[in-house]
């Protein structure tokens, strides 16, 4: 009976101790999340992948912008300088040089400064990996973007259609085309390869190609809405589409900045880096296939143009009111720099290519030896607010008991094994860094266990005792 007591009582204390310790072990640490947040992928445009960190912006006055001698520019609407998503930069940049009119750079020591000669309305360098912007110039200045606007609706519509789908073109989809636009040769009622419509895109820069793919994409409006919602999306708030094939439209605007943040986007396209590296191609026509052409002379080096050497794309444009304009991306040693050139104001239709050439020629020489001025990529999203741990009930009483153990208990050594550390604080909390196999538990057990074990020795020598009293006691025969 006395045997049965002591049993189940030293069960209950180990029971209990263990009950105990296990509430005071930590919950394992949450895997640890993706820190990659970059919109670009690695692809073909892109030499590797990259993980950004965007810190507080450092104040204006740390920013110097370059002097550049006879330019007499407006300056971009104040308004638009106050979006957040638009101004993302890099790390200790402030926010809202891009808003600033006139050349912005911050070359080091010993490197050259950005062309000053340059007759552009508005230009951008960037790093196309990292998004780093090496330099600019009224790079949020709002002006009509004419086929560069094609980026946007090729990042917009390139994944929402298969590049094997047909479609037969019904007459309806290729009216209200504009006056001058420039056209692939698509004809009514013959069926074509989404693939062969959009190298009539990047190509030809075909308007009656986006007239038909935009209708397989829902139809005209639909496309205006969702190169609207993906311009957003991307931080590009300099943007306003009416017409997806850049065709001249009332309030129809980018900017240096918006249309380089296309560009970027695009090169983590494979589909995009194939359409606009292409320099020429085979088009389906009613009955044959005729020959096109990039019209990216820096591409493909007609006119005159040099071609430039390791050049991927990405689209160039013209209309009476936006004058030149070309998003041009190449790669050198491993690094692909990314350019954007609105509207120069001399040299005729090759000087749009011959500027991109010159600043992509600095942007080389430059490239990790000037801190950038800014940033392609949107900021990270705020952290959420820290809240207070609900109110619940309080420690039971084991715990209490551990918390309030004896200073001697408290100062044991800690003990390792395997990967695992766990001691015991001077006021009795019990701590252990969680990363091996588990030794609390079978301590408390053995040490309950053992304790149980003594009581029932001491126990059994008692009632040995009391026996041999009895007997020594009783009378003999």
């Amino acid at each position: 009976m006395i045997t049965r007591s002591v049993m189940r009582s030293a069960f209950s204390g180990t029971v209990a101790l263990a009950t105990g310790l296990l509430v005071l072990l930590p919950a394992p640490p949450p895997a640890a999340a993706d820190s990659r947040t970059d919109p670009v992928a690695q692809a073909p445009g892109l030499p590797e992948a990259t993980v950004a960190t965007i810190a507080p912006a450092a104040p204006a006055a740390s920013v110097a912008p370059v002097a550049r001698a006879g330019s007499a520019r407006s300056s971009p609407s104040p308004a638009a300088s106050g979006s957040p998503a638009a101004a993302s930069v890099a790390a200790t940049v402030d926010r809202s040089v891009l808003y600033r009119s006139g050349t912005q750079a911050r070359p080091k020591r010993g490197t050259p400064v950005p062309p000053s000669d340059l007759s552009a309305l508005s230009w951008l360098v960037a790093d196309a990996r990292t998004g780093d912007v090496l330099a600019a110039d009224n790079a949020h200045l709002q002006l009509p973007p004419a086929s560069t606007l094609k980026t946007l609706f090729a990042v917009t519509a390139l994944p929402r259609l298969p590049e094997r789908a047909q479609h037969t073109v019904a007459e309806s989809e290729l009216e209200d085309i504009g006056d001058g636009s420039s056209l692939v040769g698509i004809d009514a009622g013959l069926s074509y390869r989404v693939a062969d419509l959009w190298r009539g895109v990047f190509l030809s820069s075909g308007n009656d190609a986006v007239r038909v793919l935009a209708e397989m994409n829902g139809g005209w409006d639909a496309t205006v809405s969702q190169m609207q919602k993906k311009a957003k999306l991307l931080g590009a708030v300099d943007t306003h589409v009416v017409s997806p094939d850049g065709y001249d439209a009332h309030g129809q605007v980018s900017s240096a900045y918006d249309l380089a943040v296309f560009g970027r986007t695009g090169l983590a396209s494979p589909e995009f880096v194939r359409y606009s590296s292409t320099r020429d191609a085979e088009f389906p026509g009613d009955g044959y296939n005729f020959g096109i052409e990039n019209t990216n002379r820096l591409l493909t080096g007609e006119d005159g143009v040099e071609p430039y050497p390791g050049l991927i794309g990405v689209k160039n444009g013209y209309t009476s009111d936006a004058g030149y304009t070309l998003v041009a991306a190449a790669r050198r040693g491993g690094r692909t720099l990314l350019v954007t050139v609105m509207n120069p104001q001399w040299g005729g239709s090759q000087a749009v290519y011959e500027e991109a050439r010159t600043l992509l020629d600095w942007g080389f020489k430059a490239a990790g030896r000037v801190t950038p001025v800014g940033s392609l990529q949107l900021p990270p999203p705020p952290a959420p607010p820290r809240l207070a741990a609900p109110a619940g009930p309080g420690p039971g009483p084991i715990v209490k008991a551990l918390r309030t153990a004896p200073v001697a208990l408290a100062a044991q050594p800690a003990t390792v094994k395997g990967d695992r550390t766990a001691s015991v604080s001077g006021t009795g909390a019990v701590s252990r860094t969680e990363s091996g196999p588990g030794y609390v538990l079978p301590v408390a057990f053995t040490g309950a266990a053992g304790l149980g074990a003594l009581g029932l020795i001491l126990v059994r020598r008692s009632i040995r005792r009391r026996t041999d009293e009895r007997t020594t006691s009783e009378p003999v025969g």
